[in-house]
């Protein structure tokens, strides 16, 4: 069985791609997802069939859940390999006017917010400067955890589910959680 699929597969790939890069940047339809699995490709022609056909959600260059918003698809740095993070339900990126940094191999759980730029107090429908935010490679965002503008998080850190975080934490290898956060305990 296993057998049959690799020859199948050794057929469908290109043809799948050549179709998909219809849709989305190649540079997006590489890496671990459709390497080594079919996952990628799932998710790709999912992302194509609901944003790019039927316009449930507007299109983005990469593949994406339904549930997935970012508000500047061009504000935004990530490796092929870490597109799975855009199949999580709720994620919402708001990088309009600041620009959002994901370091390799970080994970980010359903419902994370991230945002660079928050709405003026003294007149609502404007907002503040964007500032950028910067997460460092091999984090963990916990589920409801909201990242708010200008922070910096250093390479494994781990933000606890439903954690708010209003400032920096450039070290690393950290557990952060709380509203605010403050570091819970040292990895």
């Amino acid at each position: 069985m296993k057998r049959t699929l690799k020859k199948i597969g050794f057929l469908i790939t290109p043809v799948a791609k050549l179709l998909l890069s219809l849709f989305f940047k190649k540079k997006y339809l590489q890496g671990r997802h459709f390497d080594t699995s079919y996952g990628g490709y799932f998710w790709a022609v999912r992302s194509a069939w609901q944003r790019n056909i039927l316009r449930l959600a507007r299109p983005l260059p990469w593949p994406s859940g339904l549930t997935c918003y970012v508000s500047n698809p061009d504000n935004i740095v990530f490796h092929p390999d870490d597109i799975n993070n855009f199949q999580s339900p709720g994620i919402y990126l708001q990088n309009f006017k600041g620009k959002i940094q994901l370091g390799r191999g970080t994970y980010l759980g359903p419902n994370v917010g991230i945002i660079t730029a928050n709405h003026r107090l003294d007149a609502l429908d404007e907002h503040e400067d964007g500032q950028d935010v910067v997460i460092g490679e091999k984090c963990w965002i916990g589920m409801n955890a909201v990242i708010l503008p200008g922070v910096v998080l250093g390479d494994k850190t781990v933000v606890a589910a439903g954690a708010v975080v209003t400032r920096s934490y450039p070290q690393g290898n950290i557990v952060i959680g709380g509203t605010p956060a403050k570091i819970l305990k040292e990895i």
